[in-house]
């Protein structure tokens, strides 16, 4: 490519992004607008779910401080390290484990952590009940009748078991969890893997080690993460879905089956993690050609339509009932009042916004160089919104995408800057954090 090659295309990317965050701020503007309309669009902050709040808790937030300058500190220490693979993937498990708690007392202490499932008190007593620990009794009678009776209460459930495939609640009762804090303690654990398994996947994408270093430390520090990992259970989603997506672009057999079994458990825990095997399918037409994408695809069906219909043989469970139903429950919800001209735009701004405005800008420019990293995942982000699959609430519900956005923007972040893009991801996590009460 010629130097004035290299400037057009610079110039070009340039353009987008800037035509990218103007979308952006005017659909702020536009979602601030609603707001003072009496909260015409369904949020009490359009585009985003957070509403304003600001709250400190003084050791808390010198905790939180504290955290911010590990991520910045050992985050570039981590990148720059001649450690070992294992102990990198360690190194970044544990990062993210302190750095999330330690984002996540600064409002309200140690109940900061579990507050979003304690039923008993605090700001979010009346968001407990839509979570999970409300759906444990319908365990009591064993899981065989819990499966084959699971697509018939789903209207009865509360409105996350309810949205979601039985894996969650299985989960939770094979490992005895039945509080708040021990459902917690089991999100933090699984949704810290995020970051090592990010690292895994920028690597494999890149062919380059540092580069997966770099996609593991932007994931880590990433608000949404930070923020939303600690303690919806849509972070260990996420964790489930970063694993789908390392074996199922992987170059060697034995690693593809286990991203074929991985997808396979993750679509027992959300209905949208299926869309990890489109974006493969779609990463391996790019990089290995269409005959290969199209292996990816089938085998991805038949490899999640055997656990379903395994399930449906033995137990008698219902996948396709299951997902009318809940279906039916998302057409009832507050989703029937969330105008579609606004949010197709106000879903992927706040999810966007909220993964880092850094990190949008290198997966766009990954996109405009035509990886199949970046076109899959803003294909998967353009599809999730034209199609209105969710509108609103996507810096939660979308969580499990920061993964693969940060394993496509990794190669594009300029490593001179990237002290600086850190600073910038944990600065936005602490305001937001102490302005705004995220909910989950």
């Amino acid at each position: 490519m010629t130097t004035a090659t290299a400037e057009r295309s610079e110039r070009r990317v340039s353009r987008i992004v800037i035509a990218a965050g103007l979308i952006a701020v005017g659909t702020v503007a536009v979602g601030l607008y609603g707001r003072l309309a009496n909260g015409k669009y369904g949020t009490v902050s359009a585009p985003f779910v957070m509403g304003w709040l600001p709250r400190v808790d003084p050791a808390g937030f010198l905790v939180a401080l504290l955290g911010c300058a590990a991520v910045v500190i050992l985050g570039r220490r981590i990148i720059g390290a001649g450690w070992s693979p294992p102990v990198v993937a360690v190194a970044l498990y544990a990062l993210t484990l302190a750095a999330g708690l330690a984002l996540n007392v600064a409002r309200d202490g140690i109940h900061g952590w579990y507050e979003i499932y304690d039923l008993a008190g605090g700001t979010a007593q009346g968001h407990a009940i839509n979570e999970y620990l409300p759906g444990l009794p319908t365990l009591e009678d064993g899981i065989p009748n819990y499966l084959d009776r699971f697509a018939e209460v789903v209207p009865s459930q509360s409105v996350n078991v309810a949205g979601h495939p039985p894996g969650p609640l299985l989960l939770a009762h094979l490992l005895g969890v039945s509080t708040a804090q021990g459902l917690a303690a089991l999100v933090i654990a699984i949704g810290s893997l995020c970051a090592p398994l990010t690292y895994r996947l920028g690597w494999t994408l890149s062919g380059d080690e540092r580069t997966g270093r770099i996609a593991g430390v932007l994931c880590l520090a990433s608000p949404l993460v930070l923020l939303f990992g600690v303690t919806s259970f849509d972070y260990a989603f996420a964790a489930f879905a970063a694993a789908a997506a390392c074996g199922l672009v992987a170059r060697r057999r034995r690693w593809q089956l286990f991203g074929l079994v991985a997808l396979a458990v993750a679509s027992l825990m959300s209905w949208a993690l299926l869309a990890v095997g489109a974006w493969a399918v779609f990463v391996r037409w790019r990089r290995d050609g269409f005959r290969d994408a199209v292996r990816t695809g089938v085998l991805s069906g038949v490899a999640v339509g055997l656990l379903q219909g395994g399930l449906a043989a033995r137990y008698g469970y219902d996948p396709i009932g299951t997902l009318r139903a809940t279906e039916q429950v998302y057409r009832d919800s507050l989703a029937r009042v969330r105008p579609y001209r606004f949010w197709v735009f106000g879903s992927p701004v706040a999810w966007g916004l909220m993964l880092g405005p850094l990190i949008v800008a290198a997966v766009i420019r990954a996109a405009s160089a035509r990886t199949a990293a970046g076109l899959a995942i803003v294909a998967v982000v353009l599809i999730a919104a034209i199609g209105g699959f969710t509108k609103a609430e996507t810096e939660r519900i979308w969580l499990y995408l920061v993964p693969l956005a940060c394993a496509a923007a990794a190669p594009y972040v300029p490593v001179r800057r990237l002290t600086l893009v850190m600073v910038a991801l944990v600065a936005q996590a602490l305001v937001v954090q102490l302005l705004f009460n995220t909910v989950w």
